[in-house]
């Protein structure tokens, strides 16, 4: 698909996902934009993530995941959103695991989600987390 144009929300990446997407000559055709959403406030005020769905759920869950992709998608007029949430570390969060991460993508009509379990320091999660981003977004784009 060349045609194609993302927004990022991200939460547990920080911005590293948009990072690595705009390091490529000619992203400016592509990506359209992001928001790093690392409170629960932001995700609902800007990414109107439903308080029902991080109550239920939590911050880290594939509902919320799923959410955030579809909602920046929505927000930025994208073809695709991509987002990230989870645990970097070194403490736990929610009860949840360190290294639990769920990145999802969405698109006009789909939405898929992946949980994934990644273990090392903070920053080699949060890479880790924003090289699944990539792939996802890059098994939909090619």
């Amino acid at each position: 698909m060349e045609n194609f144009t993302v927004a990022c929300a991200e939460s547990c990446t920080g911005g590293l996902v948009l990072s690595r997407l705009t390091d490529f000559s000619g992203a400016s055709a592509h990506v359209k934009g992001g928001v790093v959403a690392y409170t629960n406030e932001i995700k609902q005020r800007i990414l109107h993530v439903k308080s029902e769905t991080l109550e239920q759920f939590g911050a880290v869950s594939s509902q919320t995941a799923t959410e955030m992709a579809s909602n920046v998608r929505e927000l930025f007029g994208a073809t695709f959103g991509l987002s990230t949430t989870g645990v970097a570390g070194p403490l736990t969060s929610e009860g949840k695991p360190v290294g639990l991460v769920y990145v999802a993508i969405a698109g006009a009509d789909f939405a898929e989600v992946k949980e994934f379990r990644f273990s090392g320091s903070r920053s080699e999660i949060k890479a880790q987390a924003a090289d699944a981003a990539f792939e996802l977004l890059m098994r939909h784009t090619l």
